[in-house]
């Protein structure tokens, strides 16, 4: 089953750019926000690293949730489109000091610290303009999640967090430090998780911690456990929503919250990814001695994941009823990893068709680049084309 698309509106925009399904969009967002009223003090923000198209961000904001921001610029993205700075988060292993002092100047949620050093810097600027800073610390939990080797973060290998073992000594120095608040711990284990078991492991962990905490007479105000939710790339047709339900009751059951607590979560990939399809053109088709290229015009500069991660996209042909065939798609870009699938079975493919590839929301548009001085992809919604 092929996805339902504008085709007769696409003949006439330049190739390649993204579509958002903005109804999908939305539908997600209600699946969201249904899964979470079913949970006393559970709180949402969007991963901006996701996806940061204003049109995105507008209505996902519309939709009552927070940002969660791994950059000054992300700041000042969620700021334009009207999210509320009470609600903006600030995570990331390397914030510079202008980033730090947009966060105070506008008075953020709080800012997710990775390192003693990072809370030196935070507390020095936040004292210099006379405020306090909220701060909830990034801990390593040293729990596995079953996604690719590139995008787990919460084993002690990985650059992130701070270490379980250093846990107590980072609080004594917060306990010192004048211009910082200590308000909560975060967490986050890795991206595109599909297994349940891996968050329950991370709420085990968390468990563990507040007890040890407890016995040190310390409570904090929020827990954040990060995102991780993965989707269906397979069958993005068949199972356009991530399961949602699985995800918010597997905390709910297995995190034990204390009064007030709040639970926050930080999800992107399973918000936007669906909505997002990547459209381009068909170039050539060239046979080779034992396969044939379908040569479009996007390449990895557009749609990195397949390269870099060797992640897997459905790809379609929206405008044939030709017999499949199968096909190698590749892009124009001078590097051999510049191909978006091997051995996939298109309908019958011609110059000038055009490819759907699937489930590009996330970690699309947002990481395209202009290498080869290539012109960065346009993204267009749904409800342009209506």
């Amino acid at each position: 089953m092929k996805g339902t698309f504008p085709v007769e509106r696409f003949a006439t925009i330049r190739t390649p750019f993204y579509y958002y399904d903005m109804e999908l969009l939305r539908a997600t967002l209600q699946a969201i926000c249904k899964e979470v009223r079913q949970h006393q003090g559970f709180v949402v923000h969007y991963a901006v690293k996701a996806n940061a198209n204003a049109k995105l961000l507008h209505t996902i904001r519309l939709a009552g949730m927070g940002a969660d921001c791994v950059s000054g610029g992300e700041i000042e993205a969620s700021l334009q489109v009207g999210f509320p700075p009470e609600k903006i988060v600030f995570a990331g292993v390397g914030k510079s000091d202008w980033e730090i002092n947009l966060g105070l100047d506008h008075d953020i949620f709080c800012f997710n610290v990775e390192s003693i050093p990072e809370l030196q810097v935070i507390d020095q600027l936040a004292r210099a303009k006379s405020k306090t800073a909220r701060v909830a610390l990034r801990l390593n939990p040293n729990v596995g999640a079953h996604t690719h080797a590139n995008i787990t973060t919460g084993l002690a290998e990985n650059k992130f967090g701070i270490a379980l073992r250093d846990m107590d000594n980072v609080i004594n120095e917060v306990s010192k430090m004048k211009n910082v608040s200590l308000v909560g711990l975060h967490f986050h284990i890795g991206s595109q998780i599909l297994d349940m078991g891996d968050f329950q492991a991370l709420c085990n962990r968390i468990n563990d911690l507040q007890l040890q905490l407890e016995r040190r007479h310390i409570r904090v105000e929020h827990i954040n456990v990060g995102g991780g939710l993965g989707i269906d790339y397979q069958h993005p047709n068949r199972v356009p929503l991530p399961d949602f339900k699985s995800y918010f009751d597997t905390y709910a059951r297995q995190l034990k919250l204390r009064p007030g607590q709040t639970l926050h979560f930080e999800l992107g990939r399973a918000v936007v990814a669906q909505c997002g399809t990547l459209i381009t053109r068909t170039l050539y088709i060239k046979k080779g001695a034992t396969k044939q290229f379908c040569i479009v015009d996007a390449g990895f500069t557009d749609l990195i994941r397949p390269a870099l991660y060797q992640a897997y996209h459905k790809i379609e042909n929206i405008s044939s009823n030709l017999p499949e065939e199968t096909y190698d798609v590749v892009g124009p870009i001078c590097e051999s990893t510049d191909v978006f699938g091997k051995q996939v079975d298109l309908n019958g493919t011609r110059r000038g068709d055009l490819i759907a590839i699937r489930s590009a929301g996330a970690y699309g548009e947002i990481m395209a680049s202009q290498y080869n001085c290539r012109p960065l992809p346009v993204g267009y919604t749904s409800d342009e084309m209506t």
